[in-house]
């Protein structure tokens, strides 16, 4: 317990010297503050993202994806409830080799819900709440690389297996109390756990899943810009809750996240319409939105510890190599990630999780430093770099495998020629998702 309290203290900088010498207390502010920052994860996913898929899909595949999305979620909830967070933030003798937690918390066992959370002032069940948006979010953004193509029980079995044996270990490796939290890796909020992670997933799910027939042969134009525009802005706005809320409580770190988020991501936009604006000549909303996503992905593990110049840093180079992995990258390796799950999360999340080692400072208003060893520049940029080795080598693994076992459970992971064709809407739901 002491190695995951000084963990989570490493990774969120939560001042925990505040409860020294007396009995952990609940605060109502900082409480209050976590249930709001949970509910705009809430929005970001089946709302915000929700509406930034469904405009980048086809009409007749829009009801697949949102259900993709949806199903996605609530099955994270569930899954998160009954062993997730246990596997993920215990670290008992059931734990294993430190990538893992153990059994001792599953179905929340033995929680109080007036229990205080280990990491700030509000109750654990709070804290558990909170975390399961992550868990949720994540495989939904995974989802972005295989619409259009994918069973639809295909999707439900792997997503069950992959929260289990994919997302549980990585984030008991980067914020319960596992090896990357002993070499002191910063992630605040969830650069590795959750962007890089969901994006080496859909990489590998998009190549082992094979292109849509039509890909390359037809121009494949999205449902509705201007519903992926609307659903980039309310993912921007429940971002604050996903990074400010990292510092878990209503605290001068909540504050330095919320303003680092809002630069990197308004500079990630332009960095984005420029590059098109360039080769392109021609600057797009779907641009715009994509770049303001990249943004929000890069900023996400260093939010709480850089100051306003380096947010403005990291916010502009994730444009551009957002950029770079939709039409460069993608089109050179021939591979067809449908929504750029990989281009955008996995790509602006690995450099955020590097850039981090660069830009972190020591001098922000908090105690602790977040640089490794007092001000170890180079001691911690490689271990942001192992970090990202370590979720890209592991999930890239373990996706294939689970992959395949979900494959031979629903007899194949691919929808026939005639459904792909027609669209999954009708044939797989019987819905349309519009009726014109």
């Amino acid at each position: 317990m002491k190695k995951i309290v000084r963990g989570l203290f490493l990774s969120f900088l939560v001042p925990l010297l505040a409860f020294a010498g007396e009995e952990a207390k609940i605060d109502t502010g900082d409480t209050a503050w976590m249930i709001t920052a949970t509910a705009f994860v809430v929005l970001m996913t089946v709302g915000g993202l929700i509406l930034f898929y469904g405009g980048m899909t086809r009409s007749k595949n829009i009801v697949n994806t949102v259900m993709m999305v949806l199903t996605s979620y609530a099955l994270a909830i569930v899954v998160w409830t009954l062993w997730g967070y246990s596997l993920a933030f215990t670290d008992g003798e059931g734990a294993i080799y430190n990538i893992v937690g153990d059994l001792s918390k599953v179905f929340l066992n033995g929680i109080d819900y007036k229990q205080v959370s280990g990491v700030g002032a509000f109750p654990e069940w709070v804290f558990i709440a909170f975390q399961s948006t992550f868990a949720a979010i994540t495989i939904a953004l995974a989802s972005g690389a295989v619409i259009e193509r994918m069973k639809f029980s295909t999707w439900v079995v792997f997503t069950i297996l992959w929260l289990t044996f994919v997302y549980s270990p990585i984030a008991h490796v980067v914020w319960g109390g596992g090896f990357l939290f002993d070499l002191g890796a910063l992630d605040f909020a969830g650069g590795t756990v959750v962007h890089i992670n969901a994006g080496i997933t859909g990489l590998v799910l998009a190549i082992l899943l094979g292109k849509r027939r039509d890909y390359g042969k037809k121009a494949i134009l999205p449902s509705s810009v201007v519903l992926t525009a609307l659903g980039a802005g309310l993912l921007w706005f429940g971002w604050f809750g996903f990074n400010a809320g990292s510092a878990f409580g209503a605290n001068e770190v909540a504050g330095v996240a919320l303003l680092t988020t809002n630069i990197a991501t308004a500079s990630a936009v332009l960095s984005w319409i420029l590059m098109e604006w360039i080769v392109a000549k021609k600057p797009t909303l779907l641009g715009g939105a994509s770049g303001a996503i990249a943004g929000l992905v890069a900023i996400t593990p260093a939010a709480g510890f850089v100051n306003p110049v380096g947010a403005l840093i990291i916010g502009f180079i994730a444009g551009i190599v957002g950029w770079a992995g939709v039409f460069i990258l993608k089109k050179k390796l021939g591979y067809d990630d449908s929504l750029d799950a990989f281009g955008v999360h996995g790509l602006a999340g690995i450099w955020g999780a590097i850039a981090t080692g660069f830009f972190a400072l020591q001098s922000l208003a908090w105690d602790g430093s977040p640089l490794k060893d007092n001000g170890d520049r180079i001691g911690q940029i490689v271990v942001q770099v192992e970090s990202v080795i370590f979720t890209i080598v592991y999930t890239a693994i373990m996706t294939a495998i689970l992959y395949f076992i979900s494959s031979a459970i629903t007899g194949g992971a691919r929808v026939d020629e005639e459904t792909e064709t027609v669209g999954l809407d009708e044939a797989s739901h019987g819905e349309r998702g519009f009726n014109l």
